[in-house]
Formats: structure tokens, C-alpha cells, sequence
């Protein structure tokens, strides 16, 4: 089955003269077959265009993937990657007999004994699931999320024919600088959880928590009764799309306030929580009638550590204050380019960039030329690529498009600086400190205590190989102990200083 279905992606390469895609040196024997097999073939369309239709034919793991590569200058060239940001995960809806034979099987009865009633025609539709509106026993409206049939199979087959494709590219050094296999393996992880909706499900409920006091951005409510892995039920939203701008003024929503809204949840999501929603294309995203920001479709949601975050809050505040030697050190810090890199010429190349957008409304700065320009500038420096950032990368663009269509003269850097602020404040500030002693409180509560016991078991005990180990940890330990106690010194003695100048 895995032969035929490379055989058709050869096919596919072949009649859309992709052959001018591949590389001379890692793939020679494979361009020259794929010339002389498919000569005939007409390759007047651009070759951007002709990668996407191909792509699209190919399925929906292939258009997702094109769709992430399209937030991806640093492996393809901007032609291709403007044309890759057409394609949409937009596929006919499969038959009302196979949603109801989902629904019967996931519940393990009828359908009709667990619904009151279920639209069958889908109000929206998409490769790996689509959605019907229903009412629950109780009278709630609901939405189902319905899992495509046969779509895990598809999907694993594709995913391994897109490792094998990885190594291709991995054969040569610059391949190996792009971390396809990383990449892959990004992308496979996340269409994964697509895959399961009781993760989606968890997903919604998460960030409503995150949102629960529903200023900026509603969320709706997961009915976990009715969630398993092949079917999500949560609360029926009904909201203007977001793009339909006509709309949005007949409603009198206030579009310049929404567009810096729009902005501060998309920061807040990520430098508050670290965990935001991935996919902020209009069709998951409604606005209420009074103004507020609905979100929709759970099920690609990006992750940050806390070193992630500090990274980037470095970076954008840097990049906020045109202090670009910061910005250099912090990627060298990182380890995100050679030990070696000299920071005056990243530093150099970084400000060639970045200081022409400065002081501009948003129509005028176009992120993505922005991201190409800087991925040049990694190219150019050996910047190993971080695929963790590949989905923050995606929303950042989405998020551009979005506050451009709303409000063209929207100032992103004003908008989003105060949030960063506030945060780095907090992480770093006064406050930071306190949490951070709160956090480890409980820690040392517990470890001090079994200190003498612990050494009193080793020395009688433990071999000398253990030992000896065993008493460099001690010696840690003790060290953390002083730092912790010097810190709570610091605090105290800086409190009582500001109690007695009050």
C-alpha cells in the first residue's frame, strides 16, 4: 500500500513538473527520471502554483504540511512560499451515513437515543473532521465535531513517506542545518493530536480557564458527557466571521478596537500562558455582538517552556527598543547560532532588517518579507532552525493578516509592548522574585529536613563510587540552600528598608 502511494506522489511530482524543485546535487538521478518521463508535460504555470496543486491533489497530510511550510522562508523561497499560503484545508463533507455510523459506534447505542436531534448537513468541513450542530437531552445546542473516517490510517502512511522524503533532504549539509526530520516530526506531533478529540476537548476547556473572566475572548464550554475520541461536543457559538468586516460595522462593533484586542490575546496567550491557540485563520475565529472575540477548532494549539518565553520576550523587547546587540547576544546565549558567530556582524545584519520597518502602520510592514529577509540573515550566520517556534511563527503571520484586514493602521509594537512589559515585570521584577520563592518554598520545606539522614545512609551504606557522588550533590544542594537564603536576606532587609523610608 506505502509503494503505491509513493508511486502516486512520483506521478503527482511528474505531471506537475515538479522536477525543477529538486535539488541537483542530493537528487540528480531523481530530477533527470522525473524530466524524462513526464517531458510532455506542459510548466508554464509558476512553479509556486504548480507545487500547491499538487499538494492539494495529494491530500489533506499534504496540505497541511504545505500549510506549514508556507511560515517557512528558511526552506523555501518566498515565491513558493506566498503560493503555499493559499492553500486551504477546505475538502468536501463525507456523507451523513458515515457520521451516523461515527456516532452509533462512539456511543455504543443509536444516535437518536443520545441526541435530541443532529443537523445532518455540516455547518463546516475540513480534512480531518467536520461539524454538525445538535440538541442535547437537556435542551442545550450543541456543536459536534466529527472525526473523518479512515483519516489515522491516511494519515500515518503520509507521515511516514514525509520521513523518508526528510532524509533525502538531510543528505547534505544545508539539509542538514534545516532539521527536516525535526520538522517532520513537529508536524507529526501536532496533526497527531488533531487526531484524538478528547486532547482537543481538553484543549478548549484549558483555555477557557485560561480566559474565565471572558473580557477579551470567549471560549465555549465543553459538554464532556458527550466527548470521546471520535466525536467533541461543545456549546454552539454563533458570532460574525471576523473577515466579513461588512458585517462587523452594520453590528457597530468597533473594528480598530477589536483589531488591538485580537492583538493582546495572541500576546497574552503567549507570554501569560504559553500555551495558545495555533490555528487563527478567520474561519475559526467569530466576533459576539457585543465586540468580544469567539475562538473555535482546538485542535492545534502551540506550546512554549518558560525558557521559550523568556527568549522571546528578550528578543521582541530588543527588537521594540532597536537595541539589536541585544538581540545578537540573546541568539548566541541561546545557542541558536555558532559559539563563534561575531556578534558585531549578526549584529549588523539584524539592524539591516529590522530598522527599516520601525515607526510604520501596519500596512506598511509585511511580517512575512520580514521573516524572509531574517531567515537569510540565519542562513547566512548557520542559525540552526527551532521547530518549536514553527506554530508561533504561523500565528504571529495569521495574526498580521487578521489586524490588517481589521485595521491597516494598527501599530503592532505599541499594542503588544505594554503586555510584554507587564510581563517581563513580573517574571523579573519584585513579583518574579516572590513566586519564585513561593514555588520553591515547598521543595526546601521537604528536602532540609532529610539532609542529615540522607548523609548518615551514605556514609554507611553507599559504596565509594555512589558516595562520592552523593557528596558533590550534597555540596550542591547546600550551595542552592545559601543562594536561597542570601535571596530571602536580600528581600527581607529590601522591605524593611522601604517600610522604615515610608
Amino acid at each position: 500500500m506505502r509503494v503505491l502511494r509513493f508511486l502516486r506522489i512520483v506521478h503527482v511530482a511528474g505531471r506537475y513538473r515538479l522536477d525543477d524543485l529538486i535539488d541537483e546535487g542530493s537528487g540528480g538521478w531523481t530530477r533527470a527520471a522525473l524530466r524524462l518521463g513526464y517531458f510532455w508535460v506542459n510548466r508554464s504555470r509558476p512553479r509556486g502554483e504548480r507545487l500547491r496543486l499538487a499538494l492539494e491533489s495529494l491530500g489533506p497530510v499534504f496540505v497541511k504540511f504545505g500549510q506549514l511550510l508556507s511560515v517557512r522562508p528558511d526552506l523555501i523561497p518566498e515565491d513558493i512560499a506566498l503560493e503555499l499560503a493559499r492553500l486551504q484545508d477546505d475538502v468536501p463533507p463525507f456523507p451523513w451515513e458515515q457520521v451516523a455510523a461515527t456516532l452509533d459506534r462512539a456511543y455504543g447505542r443509536p444516535h437518536a437515543e443520545v441526541f435530541r436531534s443532529v443537523d445532518r448537513v455540516p455547518i463546516a468541513s475540513a480534512s480531518v473532521a467536520q461539524v454538525h450542530f445538535a440538541v442535547l437531552p437537556d435542551g442545550r445546542e450543541a456543536a459536534l465535531k466529527v472525526l473523518r473516517p479512515g483519516i489515522t490510517a491516511v494519515i500515518a502512511q503520509d507521515v511516514a513517506l514525509l520521513y523518508a522524503l526528510a532524509a533525502l533532504v538531510g543528505r547534505n549539509a544545508e539539509g542538514r542545518r534545516l532539521r527536516p526530520r525535526e520538522v517532520v516530526a513537529e508536524f507529526e506531533k501536532t496533526i497527531a493530536d488533531e487526531l484524538d478529540l478528547l486532547r482537543e476537548a481538553a484543549n478548549a476547556s484549558q483555555l477557557r480557564r485560561n480566559f474565565a473572566d471572558g473580557r477579551l475572548l470567549i471560549v465555549p464550554e465543553v459538554y464532556w458527557e458527550w466527548c470521546n475520541r471520535e466525536v467533541m461536543a461543545m456549546q454552539r457559538i454563533d458570532g460574525i466571521p471576523v473577515n466579513a468586516t461588512g458585517r462587523l460595522r452594520a453590528a457597530n462593533i468597533d473594528i480598530p478596537k477589536l483589531a488591538r484586542d485580537g492583538v493582546e490575546i495572541f500576546f497574552t496567550q503567549v507570554f501569560r500562558d504559553g500555551f495558545f491557540h495555533a490555528d487563527m485563520h478567520p474561519g475559526n475565529i467569530f466576533v459576539a455582538p457585543d465586540g468580544r472575540y469567539c475562538g473555535v477548532d482546538f485542535g492545534i494549539m502551540g506550546t512554549l517552556s518558560d525558557e521559550d518565553k523568556g527568549y522571546l520576550a528578550v528578543n521582541f523587547m530588543a527588537f521594540f527598543h532597536r537595541d539589536y546587540h541585544r538581540v545578537a547576544v540573546a541568539h548566541v546565549e541561546a545557542g541558536w547560532v555558532p559559539a563563534d558567530t561575531r556578534v558585531d556582524e549578526f549584529e549588523g545584519a539584524i539592524r539591516s532588517v529590522c530598522e527599516p520597518i520601525f515607526d510604520k502602520p501596519l500596512k506598511e510592514i509585511y511580517f512575512g518579507r520580514l521573516l524572509v529577509r531574517l531567515f537569510e540573515v540565519s542562513r547566512r550566520f548557520r542559525m540552526e532552525i527551532q521547530p518549536q517556534l514553527v506554530l508561533l511563527q504561523k500565528t504571529l503571520l495569521q495574526v498580521e493578516g487578521l489586524g490588517r484586514q481589521l485595521d491597516p493602521d494598527l501599530d503592532l509594537r505599541r499594542t503588544a509592548q505594554p503586555i510584554l512589559e507587564r510581563w517581563v515585570n513580573q517574571q523579573v521584577g519584585f513579583r518574579g522574585l516572590m513566586k519564585t520563592l513561593r514555588d520553591e518554598a515547598p521543595l526546601w520545606a521537604r528536602t532540609l529536613p532529610q539532609l542529615p539522614r540522607l548523609v548518615h545512609r551514605l556514609l554507611t551504606d553507599a559504596p565509594v563510587t555512589r558516595l562520592e557522588g552523593a557528596l558533590l550533590r550534597i555540596e550542591e544542594a547546600q550551595r542552592r540552600q545559601s543562594r536561597l537564603l542570601a535571596v530571602i536576606a536580600v528581600a527581607l532587609c529590601a522591605l524593611v528598608v522601604g517600610l522604615f523610608l515610608r
